[in-house]
């Protein structure tokens, strides 16, 4: 075999070994880890919209089926996650004493677990509590502007934050 062939072969085979284990996006999961499910989430605020844990469920099953190897089934999963939202307000962005609240803050936040169902000796990070906020005028009606908040800004970052502690370990 000629001597300059070596170094492609050996990145060869060391691509082809660790394939299992991580991607080019920085994802680590355990190459015995091969599928999972989602529980659909509980929707614990008081006056988070009815549909809130649905539609988080969903977008959090299709992130993890588009950004990761793993399978997604309905049972004898390797991995299974489940969450609750847990709290859904309005917040007025603090004034300086005598002025009034010119913008208020949307804040969500969703409590996520995960639970090895297969193999005691893989590890998942248990459950952790995300959450993230939008600001919007104090003149706009919060249902006129609620959806726009929670798909636009809200959804992506809290999908990200869930994904990133879950199988980028940050």
């Amino acid at each position: 075999m000629n001597a300059r062939f070596l170094p492609l072969l050996f990145l060869l085979i060391q691509l082809s070994v660790f394939s299992g284990c991580y991607t080019l996006k920085g994802i680590s999961i355990d190459p015995r880890v091969n599928t999972f499910s989602i529980k659909t989430f509980e929707n614990v605020a008081s006056n988070a919209p009815p549909t809130l844990a649905i539609d988080f469920s969903e977008r959090l099953k299709d992130k993890m089926r588009s950004e990761t190897r793993l399978q997604l089934k309905s049972s004898e999963t390797d991995v299974e996650f489940s969450g609750k939202v847990i709290d859904f307000r309005v917040v007025p962005v603090a004034p300086k004493p005598g002025e009034l609240v010119e913008s208020n803050q949307l804040v969500v936040v969703i409590q996520v677990s995960a639970e090895n169902m297969r193999d005691e000796k893989i590890e998942w990070p248990k459950e952790k509590s995300f959450s993230h906020f939008a600001e919007f005028s104090n003149t706009a009606d919060l249902l006129t502007v609620q959806d726009r908040l929670l798909q636009d800004v809200i959804y992506p970052q809290l999908l990200e934050d869930i994904f990133n502690y879950f199988f980028n370990n940050w």
